[in-house]
């Protein structure tokens, strides 16, 4: 069972925008108590959670074939763990609404994914030059010719290798997972159990290296409690991020990709950015530099028309 079929996928696709785009807000607030492990891993464990509470509770069944598990563990790589914690990463160094900005790529890196990942797959001069126009606005964004007043350039690195990440990773699904969905909840349950084994020795990892600010896998950050910053909003806001931002999220996506394909669901990229920003600005009181938005503006149009459909040739149009 998958969400209900009598809301249109549209809906669906605009309530995408609107949670993704808000996760951006939810991880910079999160981090005012919480390390981006800690976030990240939270945000899988509480996802997975609630996914796999539904799935019992539908009946649904999880994939049995070892070839499919071994495809999901791969692609919740990209799908789930590298750009949750990139992401989040990302934000202790850059604003929420770059961060989302960063978020903007994943189109540009799809195609350039499907080129190696899908035979099938042809990149016309149109498309190529969207995608280079699309590296140039990356380049504006990044500011290297403004050694003071440009964001932070690893941090906003690591945000676009994350949103990157999400390109391989939808790439890599529709290539390797497209005749093993079972519908419902099944692949995105399985997706975020397999993101959970995955987040567990990086989770003990990390704690080992930092048990001496964090005393247990699950201790506050050193200066959490703040009046500035509530804890207690803190953690409600990483809750948010996994059980509706990743867990309900998912089953959104899946339900859309279903409905619309692949193409179609990656478009509501175009809109995440824009929420992360509006949030940023209007609610976290963030500023983006006039070399920021234009090269957002940049990068959005290429997305566009990156994801465009052909042009129809007229008839009698020679091939």
């Amino acid at each position: 069972m998958s969400t209900d079929q009598r809301i249109p996928w549209q809906a669906k696709f605009l309530a995408l925008a609107l949670i993704w785009g808000s996760s951006f807000l939810f991880m910079k607030v999160g981090l005012a108590a919480l390390h981006p492990i800690q976030i990240a891993a939270g945000r899988i464990f509480a996802a997975a959670l609630i996914l796999a509470i539904l799935l019992r509770a539908t009946g649904s069944h999880l994939p049995r074939e070892r070839r499919v598990w071994g495809h999901l563990a791969v692609s919740s790589v990209f799908l789930t763990a590298l750009p949750f914690t990139g992401f989040v990463v990302g934000e202790t160094r850059v604003s929420s609404a770059l961060a989302g900005i960063g978020n903007a790529t994943t189109p540009i890196a799809a195609v350039l994914f499907a080129l190696a990942l899908l035979p099938s797959e042809r990149l016309s001069g149109r498309k190529l030059t969207a995608v280079l126009v699309g590296f140039v606005g990356v380049v504006i964004i990044a500011e290297p010719w403004n050694a003071a007043g440009r964001p932070d350039p690893l941090g906003f690195l690591i945000v676009v290798l994350a949103g990157a990440c999400y390109g391989l990773g939808w790439t890599y699904n529709r290539r390797f997972l497209a005749h093993a969905d079972l519908g419902g909840l099944s692949q995105p349950a399985a997706l975020l159990l397999c993101g959970s084994a995955l987040m567990v020795p990086v989770t003990l990892v990390w704690w080992l290296i930092a048990r001496e600010n964090f005393p247990r896998p699950w201790s506050l950050a050193p200066g959490a409690h703040t009046a500035d910053h509530p804890v207690w909003l803190a953690l409600l806001c990483v809750a948010a991020l996994g059980f509706v931002g990743t867990g309900i999220a998912y089953v959104l996506q899946y339900d859309v990709v279903r409905a619309a394909g692949a193409v179609v669901s990656t478009t509501v990229t175009y809109l995440i950015p824009v929420v992360s920003v509006l949030l940023g600005v209007f609610v976290l009181g963030e500023h983006l530099g006039t070399a920021q938005v234009l090269g957002f503006a940049v990068v959005l149009a290429c997305a566009f028309v990156i994801n465009s459909a052909p042009r129809r040739r007229r008839p009698g149009q020679a091939s």
